[in-house]
């Protein structure tokens, strides 16, 4: 067994070694070799050789080379070499971080959706990453028995209270719930949060309570709630407890979202993942649901779209458990709508996330146990990456990628379009960058191209981090519209032929997954 090493390797030199005497053989830990560009010492050769040498053990690294030459003296680091060490480093921690942490499966199956069959092996192999199952009646048996700190659930109720308006009910007359109901609906999806929370990672507390067991946690990096149906048809539903979960807030204080998937969708989790450890930032969860061309919208609104919806839109929407930092309430430093990582992010733009966000009663034809469902829109336009994992047998995971934009539209449009669906479901919509190629040559042809019900969307075009990323988990990836020149993989990709995507292919099966151990 090899020891878990949270590290990355990342070898600088202007000048010739002895490569396979010197070079890190860690089976499993990310590598990179930038060669100096320089002509005083043989920097590029020592990088040539050594990278001939993790190609023939077969171990992929990453090779650096600056595009200029540059003198001995020289410590200026270019642009391009910047560029490179940081897509790296960042997909290299984000490896790290993975490893040796938990899935954590609060259920199991949610109708029938695959990516909830949780499959361990790809978490194992691929990620490092193990997987604990907990029976949804772990919180049943948590709430009956008072198992949560309750001064910390009296602080969070009545922060609930303050913060977190109660939308419309849109509910028929038969199924409104009276103020009894509705109180106890509140004060029950607060406590679930409380105790998945400490389902993830633990709570020291519950130790002074007498609950050893209960206080140690699941060190889990990411979690999924299965509730439809087995839970929904019965409880309260998980929508408030993912959407605060998975923001960047709560009460208490600004802090690191948490990763939790709905309906125990754990391919999109790991995607949700994906994007978090790349950006630090929260991660919108959403049904891909609805592709509306131009003529569609125009249609049925007599209005056409316009701006980066112009060439056609498609309709992210999910049953309350998408991020409040999705409401586009922050601003970078340009004063632009964006996403920040949660040490950015101001106690008045969390604030504003809350008051631009509504809670209305969960439709019962959809939850016969109430709850609460986020009802806000993404009211303003961002650069955002949508991905995806999915599992393909004969191939295994396989990455989806499409960078594009919120797109902010006429309020009359997103109103008739909103309604047709489910309108106390938080909506964002989303414009893909079109490149006349593939599976991006339109709107439609992507939507049609998307591998799964869900997708994973994260702050800014981040497509080539993912690429990289992926290649170290020898994930291949079969729909990106990321330029080319922006794709950065291991050196020995290029003798697995001469397109890209056949080389990702083909390199990644080659290799097999990370922890594997072929």
């Amino acid at each position: 067994m090899y020891e878990t090493m949270y590290e990355v390797s990342l070898t600088v030199t202007p000048a010739w070694c002895y490569g396979t005497e010197v070079m890190d053989t860690h089976p499993t830990m990310p590598k990179a070799v930038w060669g100096f560009n320089g002509t005083e010492r043989p920097g590029a050769v020592y990088l040539a050789a050594a990278l001939a040498g993790y190609a023939q053990k077969g171990l992929p690294t990453f090779g650096i080379y600056g595009h200029e030459v540059q003198d001995a003296g020289d410590t200026d680091i270019h642009d391009d070499v910047k560029e490179k060490i940081l897509r790296f480093v960042k997909s290299a921690l984000a490896v790290a971080q993975m490893n040796g942490k938990s899935y954590l499966s609060l259920g199991y199956s949610s109708m029938g959706i695959v990516g909830s069959m949780v499959d361990s092996n790809f978490f194992q192999d691929y990620l490092g990453i193990r997987t604990e199952f907990v029976d949804q009646t772990e919180l049943l048996r948590r709430i009956d028995e008072e198992i949560y700190d309750k001064d910390e659930f009296e602080k969070a109720l009545k922060w609930t209270k303050n913060n977190c308006e109660e939308g419309k009910d849109y509910n028929n007359e038969h199924y409104k719930a009276d103020q009894k109901r509705k109180d106890y609906e509140w004060e029950t999806v607060v406590k679930m949060t409380l105790i998945i929370r400490d389902l993830m990672i633990g709570n020291p507390k519950l130790k002074e309570m007498g609950y050893g067991e209960e206080a140690l946690g699941r060190n889990a990096i990411i979690s999924g709630f299965q509730g439809q149906r087995q839970w929904t048809d019965y409880m309260p539903n998980g929508d408030f407890p993912e959407a605060i979960l998975n923001s960047s807030f709560d009460w208490n204080g600004i802090r690191q979202a948490f990763m939790v998937a709905t309906e125990n969708d754990s391919l999109n989790g790991v995607s949700m993942l994906f994007g978090h450890l790349l950006t630090n930032t929260a991660q919108i969860f959403s049904d891909v649901r609805t592709y509306w061309s131009p003529e569609s919208v125009k249609r049925v609104s007599g209005k056409e779209l316009k701006g980066k919806a112009e060439n056609g839109i498609i309709h992210l929407i999910n049953s309350g458990s998408t991020t409040l930092d999705a409401t586009a309430q922050q601003k970078n430093e340009a004063g632009k709508p964006a996403m920040k990582p949660f040490w950015d992010i101001t106690e008045n733009e969390a604030q504003k996330c809350l008051d631009n966000t509504k809670w209305p009663q969960a439709v019962k034809e959809y939850f016969r146990g109430g709850g609460y469902s986020s009802q806000f829109k993404t009211d303003g336009e961002m650069p955002v990456t949508m991905c995806r994992i999915n599992l393909v047998k004969g191939v295994g995971p396989v990455l989806q990628i499409a960078e594009g934009w919120t797109a902010v539209i006429d309020p009359e449009i997103h109103k008739i379009l909103d309604e047709r669906t489910n309108p106390t479901w938080p909506t964002t919509w989303f414009a893909p960058r079109l490149n006349n190629n593939g599976a991006f040559k339109d709107v439609y042809s992507v939507m049609a191209n998307w591998g799964a019900n869900h997708g994973a969307i994260s702050y800014g075009h981040i497509g080539a981090d993912l690429i990289t990323l992926a290649s170290m988990l020898r994930i291949p990836v079969n729909m990106h519209n990321v330029n080319e020149e922006n794709i950065f993989r291991p050196a020995s990709w290029s003798a697995f032929g001469s397109d890209k995507e056949g080389q990702d292919y083909r390199a990644c099966k080659a290799y097999g997954s990370l922890y594997g151990f072929k």
